[in-house]
């Protein structure tokens, strides 16, 4: 049987340029904005990184606090508009479930600044898509609506 998709999708705005949410969103490390929250573990470091993380086909891998990795890989990158990448090679728990995941981020000019809407899709390894839309849907997109903000507090602190 095949794997299954699900998806989780969070948006805000940014009191800030585009150009400026664009550079942290983007291109800022994920060191510190995605903390430990119960069963998630933290990005602690990013290791191997091809390049600036701003073209595509560029990798880096992502150590976690719980002492696993994810490989992430840019696929579109559309200056000021579209920036997404796909993610392989999950350990731990995720390593067991999820075959792949593809995170995209648009950017779009708002009245008061730049709307910023999230999207992170998983696609489970068969047999594992309930359980793992079960995990997305009770901790990944809480969680990611949780991080967002620091992100912003993150755009909007330099501007």
């Amino acid at each position: 049987m095949p794997g299954r998709s699900v998806s989780a999708i969070t948006e805000l705005i940014a009191t800030a340029s585009l150009d400026r949410t664009w550079q942290v969103a983007t291109m800022h490390t994920p060191v510190g904005l995605y903390p430990r929250a119960g069963l998630l573990p933290a990005v602690v470091e990013v290791r191997n990184q091809t390049g600036d993380w701003d073209g595509v086909g560029q990798t880096r891998q992502l150590m976690l606090s719980d002492g696993g990795s994810v490989i992430e890989h840019t696929t579109n990158v559309d200056r000021l508009e579209f920036f997404a990448y796909n993610l392989t090679d999950f350990q731990k728990v995720f390593g067991v479930m999820v075959e792949s995941a593809r995170a995209e981020w648009t950017f779009t000019q708002a009245p008061n600044g730049t709307l910023i809407r999230w999207r992170y899709s998983f696609h489970s390894k068969p047999g594992y898509g309930l359980p793992l839309a079960a995990i997305i849907k009770l901790l990944w997109g809480p969680y990611m609506k949780r991080v967002l903000p620091g992100i912003v507090r993150e755009i909007e602190r330099s501007r």
